[in-house]
């Protein structure tokens, strides 16, 4: 079973039990499900779609056509390792291979954070025409059972009105075309206006999490990084669930903080810079490889502290992919480790 699918099972038992109003459509695959998804959005109405893994790399194709059709469209990638050999378990592998496709990206640490995310996704998909994945982790966060708080529709609606699109929808009355065939100067323009549209989308991805919190009373960090206990000389940089287990390490390590990244599109490098430039030590958690390279994180965390004076120490840790638990000890270990490397050096934690 796929670990998305209680997602779109509770909604198909919602659907069947009459609990919601909205069209429930089954598909024979991811590739059709995202395709279902820009076929209603592109009609005037907000959809929803679930997926991991595989399925996200089915998706690989659409992901691109939605994002340069500017539909707002919002789906949850549950986090997990893609094949050769096969794994079900959990990386950030399948939608970290998608960051360029032209996807805002928010990747969560709890189960509360996702109910919120997704309703932030939505207006920030439908301010900036940007399509938005909200990323939580496999099995650490979709198996497990704790206390949510979900709030009542009267409260969402006041949050997230009703939806009318800003551009012209798919009408009978009213034919025409999305997505059509363009010339080789039209697509490079419109891969700018893209590329421009998700770096805009900063503020927009920051008064939507401010404006939810003041209703809501529940934030996480700026919208963009999450800093706990980060007034120490080294820090560990990383992303998803682990960062419980890091904040634990945390708070009985005197020497070491953390800055959660929840925002990796567009990235935050400006709140990086400011959160990391008086460090000694960055240690960055990749649960992701950029194959013959290093971490995703790390090549963005480097990126950002380029043109700093006083550039700290960044190590780099690839742990955690296929499911391995990323434990208390092995962060320790990482934390030992950082001491011996050297600037830029980066290792495998198995």
């Amino acid at each position: 079973m796929c670990v998305e699918t209680h997602i779109v099972e509770e909604l198909a038992k919602m659907a069947a039990n009459g609990e919601i109003k909205s069209k429930y459509l089954e598909v024979e695959s991811e590739f059709s499900a995202l395709s279902a998804c820009i076929g209603a959005t592109a009609t005037g109405f907000r959809s929803f779609t679930a997926t991991s893994s595989q399925g996200l790399a089915l998706m690989h194709e659409v992901l691109f056509a939605g994002a340069g059709m500017r539909l707002p469209l919002v789906m949850v990638v549950a986090n997990r390792a893609l094949s050769s050999p096969i794994n079900i378990w959990n990386d950030h592998q399948d939608s970290i291979s998608e960051r360029d496709s032209g996807w805002i990206q928010i990747y969560v640490e709890t189960v509360q954070e996702v109910v919120d995310s997704l309703l932030q996704a939505y207006k920030i998909a439908e301010e900036t025409l940007v399509p938005v994945m909200v990323c939580m982790d496999g099995f650490y966060l979709t198996h497990v059972v704790e206390p949510v708080d979900v709030p009542e529709k009267k409260e969402v609606d006041k949050f997230l009105p009703k939806y009318v699109p800003k551009i012209a929808y798919l009408d009978p009355k009213r034919p025409m075309t999305q997505g059509g065939f363009a010339y080789p100067l039209p697509y490079m323009k419109s891969r700018k206006q893209l590329s421009d549209s998700i770096l805009d989308s900063a503020k927009n991805v920051k008064k939507v999490h401010d404006d939810f919190s003041k209703q809501f009373k529940r934030k996480y960090g700026n919208g963009f990084v999450e800093e706990y206990k980060n007034d120490r000389s080294v820090c560990i940089v990383a992303m998803g669930s682990v960062c419980g287990t890091i904040k634990e390490i945390v708070d009985k390590n005197k020497n070491v903080g953390l800055v959660r990244v929840r925002c990796f599109r567009p990235f935050p490098k400006d709140e990086i810079k400011k959160v990391l430039k008086n460090k000694k030590t960055v240690i960055v958690i990749d649960r992701d490889i950029s194959m013959g390279n290093y971490g995703a994180l790390f090549i963005e965390i480097r990126d950002s502290l380029y043109q700093l004076k006083q550039k700290p120490k960044i190590v780099n840790f690839i742990a955690g992919l296929g499911g391995v638990d990323i434990s208390k000890e092995k962060i320790k270990k990482m934390i030992q480790l950082s001491k011996k490397k050297r600037d830029g050096e980066m290792e495998w934690i198995i």
